[in-house]
């Protein structure tokens, strides 16, 4: 059986020095690029993690520290992985979820920017997870009806994945599927863009899924006490919630997509701001039925400069003494001075 493509289709599975996205790096990739034309490519690297890796990691996949001592840092090859995949969508097993936001970190540490935007993604796990809920070794049997012979190998892994994608397509055509609303599909079918509906079943806007899309395509918050709230309403009332995510222990790619939502809310309320000052402005100007120069003159007053006015005759003006009535001179009031003076 052959994909039905219109692009390349690039199955890829990491081995890691653990299960932290945002910390943990890759120590192996392996990529399988299926091209339209039915023809297949498979790339696969040994990595220097510039870390330890955990012998608990070490003991499922194999790869121990000596294992990549010489091998080139992801820096050393990022470019050339950027390369490989630039045309392609991307397909793993369990990708959405892990391999993607790994992969999306290692780029930004390593300065490239991989364009991922108008790209389709197929998760094979979360098809076999809603149709049997299985593990990829179970998947294969089941499918496939095979083992996989060394497993845990990024190479196997994926031969295997993809594999397990064609069987799925060729068992589930024309099968029905009843989601949690009760609505009945075929979802499964040979068509990428109709996979990448079905295998995105959360619709995160970071890979990391601490933020998705709500049914009206609105980013919302997947995580603590924001949790269904959409990004920009966060902003709204607390806009201090993008400085502490942006200090805090996320992973890159979910800063990334932060960073833009943000730039986007600033941007609305900017624009917002400069309408309420056109309004404003709008507002104080003079309207049609009062403009002085719409008016005759008889229906302008004439406004009289004020003078000042004077003061009251009697305001401030100090108030003269009224001379009192001369007394009558007696001859006793003449004993009186002779006897005062000698006289």
């Amino acid at each position: 059986m052959k994909l039905n493509l219109k692009r390349p289709l690039a199955f890829f599975d990491l081995e890691t020095t653990g299960v932290n996205v945002g910390s943990d790096r890759i120590v192996e990739i392996a990529i399988l690029k299926a091209m339209p034309d039915g023809t297949e490519e498979i790339k696969t690297l040994k990595i220097n993690p510039q870390m330890p890796i955990p012998l608990q990691s070490s003991l499922i996949h194999g790869i121990y520290e000596e294992h990549i001592a010489n091998e080139p840092t992801f820096k050393d090859v990022a470019q050339e992985l950027a390369d490989f995949i630039s045309d392609a969508d991307l397909a793993g097993y369990n990708s959405n979820r892990f391999d993607i936001p790994v992969l999306l970190e290692e780029f930004l540490r390593a300065g490239v920017d991989l364009d991922m935007s108008d790209r389709k993604f197929v998760d094979v796990q979360n098809i076999f997870h809603q149709m049997e809920q299985r593990t990829l070794r179970a998947a294969y049997k089941f499918y496939c009806n095979k083992e996989i012979i060394n497993a845990h190998s990024a190479e196997a892994d994926i031969i295997a994945t993809y594999h397990v994608l064609l069987a799925q397509i060729e068992r589930y055509k024309e099968v029905d599927f009843e989601d949690k609303q009760g609505k009945i599909s075929q979802p499964v079918l040979n068509d990428v863009d109709a996979l990448h509906i079905f295998t995105n079943m959360n619709k995160p806007v970071d890979f990391a899924g601490r933020m998705v899309y709500n049914e009206q395509n609105e980013e919302c918050f997947n995580f603590g006490k924001h949790k269904g709230k959409t990004v920009e309403q966060v902003f709204d009332v607390e806009p201090s919630y993008y400085a502490w995510m942006k200090q805090g222990d996320f992973p890159l790619y979910t800063k990334k997509k932060l960073e833009e939502i943000w730039a986007r809310w600033n941007k609305k309320k900017d624009q917002n701001k400069a309408l309420k000052q056109q309004a404003a402005q709008k507002a104080v100007k003079i309207s049609p039925k009062t403009d002085l120069g719409a008016n005759t003159k008889a229906d302008v007053k004439e406004v009289k400069p004020q003078t000042q006015s004077k003061p009251h005759p009697h305001f401030n003006k100090p108030q003269q003494k009224k001379d009192k009535p001369a007394a009558t001179v007696t001859n006793d009031m003449l004993d009186q001075l002779k006897m005062k003076f000698g006289k």
